[in-house]
Formats: structure tokens, sequence, C-alpha cells
């Protein structure tokens, strides 16, 4: 992890309630996922080019719903009021003021209205996403849609990957079941039927996904994907991007780590639609690594929360200014002049002293 990182998450550590950041920090199962989705970066380098010098380096990324200053983006993450008391808004400030997208979740401690304008507030133009879970009823699914466009949400991101809960072994001890007094799952509220959980389905299919596209106009992310045959499936089902995630280590603690699944996905795909790259980013030499095997950004979720735990929207802010400011750092190092230059044939696989076989 970046030292600067490191330190936001030792401050983070000492302030918030036990159970809460066990909540964070924890995984599926005996959490090998969640430690090999940092430790999988580590057996990759990068061969830099050298006398390719330029003053200035191009971060900036366009992608379907959003155009971004630099290839990160705030991945969804649940319940930020347990972190600090101004929750998913001073995330949403903090990702506005940095110029990237905050994709806020739909088990979000705040409205998707209250966090899209908290956004703008700071850019008129800022770009926020919402995160979906496919739910039963489709009733539920349309409302929950409509609300994100209504909100002004640019694009929906819709995870895939959690027909059921994953087992949190950190929650099980502590029984860490329901949110404190005083706080809810806001998008939750008010829905057809009563409901008012989140409720994880495994009939969920691609005819879900089908309908969803349907729905809506909106740019349409697929969260949740590490087997190519699903990535080469979502293109064909019409979606525009996909991400490469194993929810953090959080629902199969048997999945590869996300970053490994990366490259094949990739190829997949075939350069028909974005890949982002979601898991295990702990700086920017991570987020260099990402896009040189070939995503076209990178997803940042536990350190995020780390940064607003330890201070606020001016935390996060500082933990998105060190990733670009890294991955800058380490561009220049390779000879490039814009995020386009970190490509496949830069990868080395620690050990074998071989550039591009890491797919």
């Amino acid at each position: 992890m970046n030292p600067e990182l490191a330190e936001l998450h030792d401050k983070a550590r000492a302030v918030l309630d036990p159970v809460h950041y066990d909540y964070y920090a924890g995984g599926a199962g005996a959490e090998l996922v969640l430690a090999e989705n940092e430790a999988a970066f580590r057996r990759f380098a990068l061969l830099p080019r050298v006398l390719r010098g330029s003053e200035t380096r191009d971060l900036a990324v366009t992608l379907p719903g959003a155009e971004l200053r630099f290839p990160v983006l705030v991945a969804p993450t649940a319940f930020h009021r347990l972190a600090h008391p101004d929750g998913e808004r001073a995330t949403a400030r903090a990702a506005a003021a940095a110029g990237t997208v905050l994709v806020s979740g739909m088990a979000s401690t705040t409205r998707i209205d209250e966090v899209t304008a908290a956004a703008r507030a700071v850019d008129a133009d800022a770009a926020v996403w919402f995160q979906l879970y496919p739910q039963p009823s489709e009733e539920v699914t349309t409302t929950l849609v409509r609300r994100a466009e209504a909100a002004g949400c640019t694009a929906l991101v819709v995870t895939a990957d959690s027909p059921v809960f994953g087992r949190h072994r950190r929650d099980l001890a502590h029984g860490f079941h329901d949110l404190p007094p005083g706080l809810a799952t806001e998008n939750m509220r008010d829905l057809p039927g009563g409901a008012e959980n989140i409720v994880m389905s495994p009939a969920i299919s691609w005819d879900h996904l089908d309908r969803l596209r349907e729905m809506t106009s909106l740019p349409l992310w697929l969260k949740g994907v590490l087997h190519p045959g699903d990535a080469g499936l979502a293109v064909a089902h019409g979606v525009d991007g996909i991400v490469v995630s194993n929810h953090g280590g959080r629902q199969s603690d048997l999945a590869p780590a996300a970053v490994e699944a990366l490259p094949p996905g990739c190829d997949a795909v075939a350069g028909r639609v974005p890949v982002l790259l979601d898991g295990g980013v702990r700086g920017g030499g991570d987020v260099a690594v990402a896009l040189a095997l070939g995503a076209a950004a990178a997803g940042v979720g536990r350190p995020v929360l780390w940064g607003l735990a330890a201070d606020g929207e001016t935390g996060v802010r500082r933990v998105l200014d060190v990733l670009r400011d890294e991955l800058d750092h380490v561009l220049t190092l390779c000879g490039g002049r814009g995020v386009a230059d970190l490509t496949r044939d830069l990868v080395v696989v620690r050990g074998t002293g071989v550039a591009g076989r890491c797919g």
C-alpha cells in the first residue's frame, strides 16, 4: 500500500468503532481473496521505455457516462455514514472536486438525489453513477432506476456477482447485522410493496439484465465479471462496459484476484466496450498496472473509506490526489506521454523477466 494511504488506514482504524472497521475491512470466508487482491499486484512489474520525455502527461479518460481527469473512480461501497457523519455527501464532493466519478452504492446511507446534489454543488457537470443490485421484484428495480435517472445519474452499474450475500466471519463474530439507530439504507425507503431491504436472489439471470437494458437509456456497466465467457456475453447483451471485480473479496473466497482476471476479460471483450478493474488498488502504481493490462480505469473502494473516516471530505480528496500523483509519477518513469502509452507489452511477470506473458 502507498505509505500515505497506509497512514490514512491506520488513522481510520484508530477512530472507527471496531465493529464498523471490521465490516469495511473484512472479506468472505478465510479472506484469502481479500489478501490476494492486493498481493497479486506485487507479481507484476512495468518495463520502462526511455528517452520519450514530455513535460506533461495526459491522464484524462472518457467513459460511457463520464469524463475523468484521471483514470480512477470511487468504487461503490456501503454505509459511508458509519465512517463519517457527512457520509456519501462528503465522498461525492471530494470525487467531484478531483474530477472523477463516485459510483454511489444502492446500500448508501444517503439518498441518491442528495448524493448527486452534493457533487454538483462542487461541479455542476460532476458525474455520479448508481450501483444497482437487480431485485426479484421488477417493480422495485424499475423504481430504483427511475430514482437514479431523476437524480441525474449518468450511468448504472449493475452488480452481478451477488446471488446471495457473502459470509463474513468478522460480522458474524460481532453479530453485526443492522445499522445503528438513526442510519438506514436510504435508497430503500418508500418502495413498491413495502420493500425495505436489499434482496439477493439466486434467480437473477441474463434476462434481468436484458430488461434493465430495455428499461433505461443510461449507459449500463456490468460489475462482478471474472470469467472471460461472461465478459463476452455481457457485450452481446448490450452493456456499455464491464467491471472486472470479485466484490473486493467479499463474495466467493475461491475467486481469483481481480487483476489476474483482467487480461482474459479484456481479450474476450476485444475493445468493443471499455473494461474497468475494481479490487486491490492501493496506490497509483497499481492503477498503472491495471491500465497496462487493458483496463480503461480502476476503481478504489476501501482506501476511500479510510480517508473518509480519518478526515472526512479532505481525507477522501487526499486519497484521490495521492493516486493521481503517483500514477503520473509512474507514467513519467515508464516514458509515457499519456495513459494510452501504458500497454501490455510493458508488463513483466516478476521472476520470469519476460514481458507480455500475463494473459
